[in-house]
């Protein structure tokens, strides 16, 4: 294994494009720039009190930085890790859930022989020893004891360090939709310069960062707000939609629908009583009665019947 070399996928993490990115209106992202302020002041809390303890106890010039906050789902996360690499699965009592820590193989290898006394280096890849392992531990612990610091001015947090693991595709911490908050990294131990993570569920510190939100704004900062608020909304309820009026859906066999020529006649099963639906985007919002105003097609709107009433369970 090289040293200082990092691997493609976890530079990808670190979303360096300049370039506009698309926003998805399915998955809106949450996590608001006071939210991110807030965060970038407890992670580079942590990254100095971090790099100060690795240079202490590796006697080793160390040193950690803040690269990035984002807000990404559980399963791109771990897609974004490389394989093997060194996961250390954390709670942070009282939150509830639980947090992930991640370092490259070769940065852990590298601080393990400098606490043995080595030299650093070029490190093999391999599984750790049982000697190596409790050394891992606990400078994992020694670290947690950092993240505790940094986050003590908004919560009072006891990271307790519960396993670790190598493999990211075999953790299931979370769900794979869960969305999570990943702050990243820049860790050098000496000569060896790699990408490290901490991945937080997004329930577990959404209220904390809640708690915290006390922004003051001027009068003419809370005027500005409130006219951008009008104008998204008018803009909003001026958005053109399409809505379709239709009979109620049959289902038909494949050769049915195959062998239909100009002139068949379908029977569409939909009663004379019966309304029809009122849809936007295969959504049903409302009944009506089909007619016309003047030269022109149109529907009443009525209530909806009963029996549909008591199947969807709409009032």
């Amino acid at each position: 294994m090289t040293s200082g070399t990092r691997s493609p996928g976890k530079m990808s993490r670190r979303g360096q494009s300049g370039g506009p990115t698309a926003y998805d209106f399915r998955r809106p992202v949450k996590l608001s720039r006071d939210h991110v302020r807030t965060l970038q002041t407890a992670f580079e809390t942590y990254a100095r009190s971090c790099g100060t303890l690795l240079t202490t106890r590796l006697r080793v010039v160390s040193s950690v930085t803040l690269a990035a906050i984002e807000q990404l789902n559980y399963d791109e996360y771990v897609a974004s890790l490389s394989n093997p690499t060194v996961i250390a699965v954390v709670g942070l009592d009282p939150l509830d859930g639980t947090a992930l820590m991640e370092m490259s193989s070769s940065a852990v290898m590298t601080a393990i022989d400098h606490m043995l006394g080595g030299p650093g280096g070029p490190q093999p890849e391999r599984p750790l020893t049982e000697v190596e392992m409790p050394l891992l531990r606990g400078l994992l612990e020694r670290m947690l004891g950092e993240l505790r610091y940094g986050f003590e001015a908004l919560v009072a947090i006891q990271p307790k360090l519960k396993e670790i693991e190598y493999n990211a595709q075999f953790l299931r911490a979370h769900a794979p939709g869960d969305a999570c908050v990943v702050a990243t990294f820049d860790l050098k131990i000496g000569a060896e310069e790699c990408l490290a993570s901490i991945c937080m569920p997004f329930n577990m510190i959404l209220p904390v960062l809640s708690r915290t939100e006390a922004v003051v704004l001027s009068d003419k900062e809370r005027a500005s707000k409130n006219l951008a608020l009008r104008n998204l909304t008018a803009g909003l309820f001026s958005a053109p939609i399409d809505v379709a009026v239709r009979f109620q859906p049959i289902r038909m066999r494949t050769d049915d629908i195959v062998d239909l020529r100009p002139g068949d006649v379908v029977p569409l099963g939909h009663a004379t009583s019966r309304p029809l639906e009122v849809t936007v985007n295969e959504t049903v919002f409302a009944h009506a009665v089909p007619g016309n105003q003047g030269a022109r097609l149109a529907c009443l709107v009525v209530p909806p019947p009963k029996e549909s009433s008591k199947e969807s369970g709409r009032p």
